[in-house]
């Protein structure tokens, strides 16, 4: 692993803290008038999914962590257990489920990114694609004059995911999904 100095950090950077990997959110060097300049930082963590902030002193040096992104299909989940395969060598990867962001949003055939840890070859976790289409399995219907100003209604997708969508959504339509919030986008045509 490459040390890096404090003067090197960058949003979306990987480093190691205390055996564990974190993803620098935000940073800000900041110089007081009295005394030496340092860093502040806010990090995610990578695996263990804690939010901290850090401050380091100027010129510190810490290790750098190479996490590359590389697009997995979803096979199936079987238990605890979710499967997913490289789309050119056909590699099959088994995760836990712990290790799978937003699961709830996953079918089967779906794109995946993994995050992988170069340096120890293995992979950290799972992410669904941003933007997922994806069909509603069950929903109450809407009723004409509910509401004055639209409305919204919950929703179950395909996977099991609960979203928010408008009342004239009905079971069977396909719509678009916003994985990192959460919310209805768009009915897909």
């Amino acid at each position: 692993m490459a040390k890096i100095n404090t003067s090197d950090f960058r949003n979306g950077m990987n480093i190691l803290i205390d055996g564990e990997i974190y993803t620098i959110v935000e940073f800000q060097h900041v110089k007081p008038g009295k005394g030496g300049a340092f860093v502040r930082t806010k990090l995610k963590g990578v695996e263990n999914d804690k939010n901290i902030d850090k401050t380091f002193r100027a010129g510190e040096s810490v290790e750098s962590v190479r996490v590359e992104r590389h697009p997995y299909q979803f096979l199936y989940a079987d238990g605890n257990m979710y499967f997913f395969m490289h789309q050119e060598t056909y590699e099959q990867i088994p995760l836990e489920k712990s290790r799978v962001e937003k699961s709830q949003y996953l079918t089967d055939g779906m794109i995946c990114t993994l995050f992988v840890d170069v340096e120890n070859d293995r992979v950290l976790y799972a992410e669904p694609p941003d933007h997922i289409e994806t069909e509603v399995t069950d929903t109450d219907p809407g009723l004409r004059g509910d509401t004055a100003q639209g409305g919204s209604k919950p929703a179950t997708v395909a996977g099991g995911a609960v979203v928010q969508v408008p009342l004239f959504i009905d079971k069977g339509e396909k719509i678009k999904v916003d994985t990192r919030t959460g919310e209805y986008v768009e009915r897909v045509k």
